[in-house]
């Protein structure tokens, strides 16, 4: 097993890099895509406070603030605490990502992603593979995923642009959802929230069967087919979209929903070819 404590800014490289765990206190953590025939590598931008730690044995590559586990708080309390953190890793690695307050930053990766979080901010661009982030506080922007989405905050926000997803699973309390997607065939969408104010867009050929319900929130659509009741105590906005393959469920307490539509965007023939692209 390689090991080696870093105390000051600088870089290692590696081979054979399967999986890649992280765990820091404060600071950020960039996690890219290795160019070309690059080797895996770990880049410290700036350090204080404790050393970071750094481990290579069959194939996962970790790194960690050295104190993490004897005392986080007593680290946060003595002495200020923060890593800059560039790691560079193959297409398919799998990344999972343990913070208190540091940003993320995850890019291009066609593997799963593991996020979680206390406050700090995560953003995801590009990712073809399941994306699963636990967060208290922290906000999450994520742009061109495609895959399934697992999210779960207290207070934090998530929005979802672009790309295709097969499931989209959100739970939050008083954290807003705003997912501007398409869904992938029978996908499925399910948000939950108890104050947390739910806006998705998909578009208008979408099929899915739609519940939306809240007990105090406003509910509304642009979908012309569906129809609005109150049963007992909650209001609902029900029915089909297009063929109803999929299923898009929302339920909150007092959030208000919103579900819209956005036109499909256009096919272009190819002179010559009888397929659209």
């Amino acid at each position: 097993m390689g090991r080696w404590t870093v105390d000051e800014p600088g870089s290692l490289e590696f081979d054979g890099v399967v999986s890649l765990r992280v765990t820091l206190i404060a600071g950020t953590v960039s996690v890219l895509v290795a160019d070309g025939a690059a080797a895996p590598s770990v880049v410290v931008h700036e350090l204080s406070g404790p050393p970071l730690i750094v481990t290579h044995e069959a194939g996962l590559l970790s790194v960690s603030h050295e104190k993490m586990i004897e005392g986080v708080f007593g680290w946060l309390r003595q002495q200020k605490v923060r890593a800059d953190v560039t790691v560079t890793v193959p297409r398919e690695c799998p990344v999972s990502l343990t913070l208190v307050s540091a940003e993320a930053v995850v890019a291009g990766l066609g593997a799963r992603a593991s996020i979680r979080t206390a406050s700090g901010t995560v953003t995801l661009d590009g990712i073809d593979g399941d994306v699963d982030v636990n967060t208290v506080s922290g906000a999450v922007e994520a742009l061109a995923v495609d895959g399934a989405v697992s999210f779960t905050s207290v207070s934090g926000d998530l929005a979802l642009a672009g790309g295709t997803v097969q499931r989209l699973a959100a739970r939050t309390v008083s954290g807003r959802v705003a997912a501007d997607v398409d869904l992938a065939g029978p996908a499925a969408v399910d948000v939950h929230a108890v104050s947390g104010e739910i806006a998705l867009r998909v578009p208008e050929s979408t099929g899915a069967t739609v519940a939306l319900n809240s007990a105090a929130g406003s509910l509304s659509t642009s979908f012309a087919e569906l129809h609005r009741q109150n049963v007992g105590m909650m209001k609902n906005i029900s029915g089909t979209i297009g063929d109803g393959s999929g299923r898009l469920s929302v339920t909150t307490v007092s959030g208000a929903v919103a579900l819209l539509g956005r036109p499909d965007e256009p096919q272009i023939t190819v002179p010559g070819s009888e397929s659209p692209r």
